[in-house]
């Protein structure tokens, strides 16, 4: 154990002691004084469990998880029916089961249970390439199932989750280019075209909207495609939320001491909005540090992967980074124009167990490669490539 611990990457153990910092500093900041008081010692908790997880996944060969795969696919797929009966509505999404104290999002835990389980159907594949009918439609297939569930929930922001880890996942199992180019293609022109209808058709739009009872949507989307026709109260957030970031300046307003997040002015700073707090307090040299970080975090991640011999473990990895990126990207972009506002938690920093449970999991699968990575699994080696194992081992021995 202790051999295995010694091998983990402890550059990306002191980001994630940043990361902490950083996490319960901000939270006491808006927190204090308020309903939520109290809320940076409950982060604290809910980090020391997720270093527990994090430890316990980095001696746990990541093999194991790939290989009980189907299980944990049906088992996230059950807790996605589950909530849609027996969940919690929190913000207009109905995607939380509590269990006392303690409340799980299973759209989150699932991100993490779908990297796994993309890996294995890729690893089982065991093709230089994936072709379009025989491998690239089941696998969308089976990332459709999970993102319709989480879509009746209500909750975009982890669907289009889904969506970015099976690109993501496509492109390292080897997707043909040729497919890879019309699929871009095609993604491009229904983006593009989705924006265009939404614009010109929006009145229709958002009455269709109403109808079936998503009308959340569409005030989640107006700021950011028609901010003219958005109501006072949709566009509040976003609104309050840029306004705060332009007074944070170069260096901030200090401390505890932003106008707008200690005012109430922009919602949920403790958790969606936490870049805000950080951007208005320490101005642009805090918001350079924190995505300095996630740089080094990413690029750790990537050498990593670079380094594995096993070819699940960059599968794997790509997966995680493809999770991550889309959460940072989500989470900043829309409070800046640059995305719509889909709830998305910014990883590490914002309050909330699951989310921080599946992301510091996820690293610890990420350190799990590191470890274990040297240690090519024979059953997922084709006939050919087990007899170049055996050669380069017995190269090895006689050297």
């Amino acid at each position: 154990m202790l051999q295995k611990l010694k091998k983990v990457d402890y550059v990306v153990v002191f980001i994630l002691l940043i990361f902490m910092g950083i996490s319960i500093m901000s939270i006491y900041s808006v927190t204090q004084g308020t309903k939520f008081a109290g809320s940076h010692i409950k982060m604290i908790e809910f980090y020391v469990l997720a270093f527990i997880a994090f430890f316990g996944l980095v001696i746990v060969d990541y093999k194991l998880l790939v290989k009980y795969a189907l299980y944990l696919y049906l088992f996230g797929l059950a807790l996605l029916v589950a909530v849609n009966f027996i969940g919690t509505d929190v913000n207009g999404a109905q995607g939380w089961i509590k269990m006392g104290s303690f409340s799980l999002q299973p759209a989150e835990l699932f991100k993490l249970i779908l990297i796994i389980f993309l890996t294995y159907i890729i690893m089982r594949k065991n093709k230089s390439r994936l072709t379009f009918w025989h491998d690239v439609v089941p696998i969308g297939l089976l990332t459709f199932v999970p993102f319709a569930l989480v879509m009746v929930q209500n909750d975009l922001g982890n669907a289009l989750s889904y969506v970015l880890i099976l690109l993501g996942l496509l492109w390292i199992g080897n997707i043909k280019f040729w497919h890879a180019l019309i699929a871009l293609v095609v993604l491009a022109a229904v983006a593009v075209g989705s924006i265009f209808s939404y614009i010109h058709f929006h009145d229709n739009i958002e009455k269709f909207m109403k109808d079936i009872g998503r009308e959340h949507w569409t005030e989640r989307l107006d700021p950011w495609l028609v901010p003219d026709k958005a109501t006072a109260k949709a566009s509040y957030h976003t609104k309050n939320a840029k306004l705060a970031i332009a007074s944070g300046g170069m260096v901030g307003e200090g401390y505890m001491k932003g106008s707008s997040v200690q005012s109430g002015r922009v919602p949920y700073t403790y958790s969606d909005s936490i870049f805000v707090e950080i951007a208005e307090e320490f101005g642009f040299v805090g918001s350079s540090v924190v995505l300095l970080l996630y740089f080094i975090l990413i690029h750790r991640m990537i050498l990593i992967c670079l380094e594995c011999r096993d070819r699940a473990g960059p599968i794997l990895i790509v997966g995680i980074i493809a999770m991550m990126l889309y959460q940072i990207f989500e989470n900043i972009g829309a409070f800046i124009g640059l995305m719509p506002l889909t709830g998305i938690t910014l990883p590490f920093i914002s309050y909330g167990g699951t989310s921080l449970l599946i992301n510091m999991a996820s690293i610890g699968i990420v350190m799990s490669v590191r470890v274990h990575g040297e240690e090519v699994d024979d059953e997922m080696l084709t006939p050919a490539n087990k007899g170049a194992s055996a050669q380069v081992g017995q190269a090895k021995a006689g050297m």
